[in-house]
């Protein structure tokens, strides 16, 4: 059955759009050559409601066959579709990478109507053993970045465009509600982004746009992908969960769609939405 596009003529922005929940990919090494296997996730589902995207990635020679293969799905959706694509590299990490890519999505697209920050990192460590520079890098990342390339965009909403407004998303954790032995130093970056995307939304309420935090629960990405190969382990994760899955990046689609269209979302800000299968209600 065919859906209604959701967001036609709209501009969306995407941080970390190349892999895991920006746009789902799954490795498998061959003898001579690495495969991607790719389904739908943020990205593509703006673009399959008609939005035109701008997504960014760090970059690099290691980045060129998922580039290719990301434009090939587009490509799949409509030959159009290209037209209304592009990708811009930076390291998010960086104050004036948030702003580059502001300015080159609406140097593309005219302007900016919804804003995904959903760049991050996560590597467990034992807390006794955590280096200062693994705790920097994922504080820099998954906090300090969301922070500058949210501002920038809530600039370009609220100060430079006309009319003002729009909706911004930040991909926060089911990790902001609890706690993980070997991610301390990770638990509080999604708990940070949980609080900014409440605080940007008192702040820019006077200017219509909307913040709202997607906070998934055990999503099976390259993030976690040596974690899960464990059966035991996925076995017990799994049966923590009310629906008996672990999560898929598209699982995040529908309800960053929801949260970019002004038609379903239009009174929804500051809100939280657990992505999560159940997982935390039934942590007891």
């Amino acid at each position: 059955m065919a859906f209604p596009q959701l967001l036609v003529g709209k501009v969306a922005a995407i941080t970390g759009g190349l892999t895991g929940i920006g746009r789902v990919c799954q490795r498998s090494i061959g003898s001579s050559h690495e495969r991607w296997l790719t389904k739908q996730a943020i990205a593509l589902d703006y673009i399959r409601h008609g939005a035109k995207v701008s997504i960014s990635h760090l970059g690099g020679e290691k980045e060129t066959t998922l580039l290719e293969a990301l434009r090939n799905d587009v490509k799949d959706i409509e030959a159009e579709a290209l037209a209304r694509f592009i990708t811009v590299s930076g390291d998010i990490s960086q104050p004036e990478t948030g702003r580059n890519f502001v300015a080159k999505t609406v140097e593309a697209f005219g302007r900016l109507d919804v804003f995904v920050s959903n760049a991050g990192v996560c590597q467990f460590a034992e807390f006794l053993e955590l280096e200062p520079s693994l705790l920097n890098h994922t504080v820099s990342t998954n906090l300090s970045g969301a922070f500058f390339a949210t501002q920038a965009a809530a600039r370009q909403m609220a100060q430079v465009q006309s009319p003002p407004g729009g909706s911004i998303i930040g991909v926060s954790s089911i990790s902001a509600l609890v706690g993980g032995a070997q991610q301390t130093h990770y638990t509080p970056t999604k708990a940070g982004v949980l609080s900014l995307m409440q605080s940007c939304a008192c702040a820019l309420g006077k200017y219509g746009i909307r913040c709202n935090a997607l906070l998934p629960g055990t999503i099976r990405t390259q993030l976690n992908e040596e974690d899960m190969k464990d059966p035991v382990k996925r076995e017990y994760m799994e049966g923590r969960i009310p629906l008996g899955r672990l999560g898929q990046p598209r699982d995040l689609a529908g309800p960053a769609v929801f949260l970019a269209c002004e038609e379903l979302s239009s009174y929804v800000t500051g809100a939280q939405l657990l992505v999560d299968g159940g997982l935390f209600v039934n942590l007891q």
